[in-house]
């Protein structure tokens, strides 16, 4: 199946728009070289350390290698739209179909600005958004609470040491009373990744910075990872929670596993055990990566959970597909029966596919009210 989308997607580029373009024959041969080897991005990448997820190269030449695969992205979807209108011309005019030079050149360059527009939204640090939630039986001493959330960091070479520490730099000024980590931390191994995830460590709020693991953090080791983010400060809650406590009010913070755990051989997500212990009447909030299961959250007495894991869909439109594979939830605030769901788009993005159009990379700061 890989070869065959890929192949389709070589055969539009290259013979549909490249070929017939007015270029000596040596530029439309390396122009095509330069597409071929653009499209197999991923294998250079499992090359390079062993993983499709961990591209180790130069952080300028993985910049340009998302660049060229959202080009071709692009580029292919407005050629079937031109080709679908020449057609269409051609029919009502009942003449050959033709497409001239000047369009072909119009949709070369509207590709090429588009990824180019869609990689420096990915590399953008987030500003904080600013989000008011109810919650039901929260007491009057937590009313006004600031809960931050960092989601899909995604630390690797692409969003290495330096955009960490512009992270923290942010999170931190946001001066919420508690930070949370909805998982995917890093790509690559902890030896390849200790002096990117690093600053992290700075990561400071009166309560803490409790976090749960996500599917990532299983690809690379996930013990040494727990360890690792651990010795950075991160209280991790594996199918446990942490009490917060104003006077006599209680809010529990939970977070589980990840719904990928069972492949990895490692523990799977358990509400049951999440919660074992915590205070009856206290109001919830959880923390799971993926919102799949949020229904399930919500059946459970949960009043709040904070995921991420779907980047938002990085592109809009492509939003739509994202959210079949989450039980429908992709981006943004639901109201899951009595419980509140929030999706991050994410702080980072995956580095195979850094793109983002229309779903603005966040850091988000929750309000807590009283209901």
């Amino acid at each position: 199946m890989r070869v065959i989308v890929f192949g389709l997607l070589l055969s539009i580029v290259i013979l549909n728009w490249l070929w017939p373009l007015p270029l000596p024959i040596a530029v439309k041969l390396l122009a095509s070289v330069f597409v071929i080897v653009a499209s197999q991005y991923q294998f250079w990448s499992r090359l390079s350390s062993g993983s499709v997820f961990a591209p180790e190269f130069p952080r300028p030449l993985i910049i340009l290698f998302n660049w060229a695969v959202g080009t071709i992205l692009f580029l292919t979807l407005l050629q079937l739209a031109l080709d679908l209108g020449a057609l269409v011309i051609a029919l009502v005019e009942w003449q050959p179909v033709f497409i001239g030079t000047p369009a072909r050149v119009v949709v070369g360059a509207l590709a090429g600005l588009l990824a180019a527009i869609g990689v420096a939204n990915a590399l953008r640090v987030p500003l904080v958004r600013d989000v008011t939630v109810g919650i039901r039986g929260l007491s009057a001493q937590f009313d006004g609470y600031r809960l931050l959330q960092l989601s899909d960091l995604h630390i690797t070479r692409l969003f290495s040491a330096k955009w960490a520490a512009r992270v923290v730099e942010r999170a931190n000024a946001a001066s919420a009373d508690l930070i949370v980590v909805t998982g995917d931390f890093i790509d690559g191994s902890v030896e390849m990744r200790r002096a990117d995830v690093a600053p992290l460590a700075a990561l400071h709020a009166p309560d803490g910075v409790l976090a749960a693991p996500g599917n990532h953090e299983y690809f690379f080791d996930y013990a040494a990872w727990i360890r690792n983010l651990s010795a950075l400060g991160f209280d991790m809650l594996e199918n446990q929670h942490k009490v917060i406590t104003r006077e006599t009010a209680h809010l529990v913070i939970a977070g589980v596993t990840d719904r990928s755990a069972r492949r990895h051989g490692e523990m799977e997500p358990d509400f049951d055990a999440a919660l074992s212990g915590a205070p009856t009447h206290a109001p919830v909030v959880l923390l799971d990566h993926q919102p799949g299961d949020a229904r399930a959250a919500a059946a459970r007495g949960v009043a709040l959970q904070l995921s991420g894991h779907t980047h938002g869909g990085m592109i809009r439109g492509l939003d739509r597909l994202v959210a079949r594979g989450n039980n429908g939830f992709v981006s943004g605030r639901y109201q899951v029966g009595g419980m509140t769901l929030y999706v991050s788009n994410g702080t980072g993005l995956w580095p195979g596919f850094a793109l983002r159009l229309g779903v603005p990379a966040e850091i988000t700061q929750f309000h807590l009210r009283a209901e």
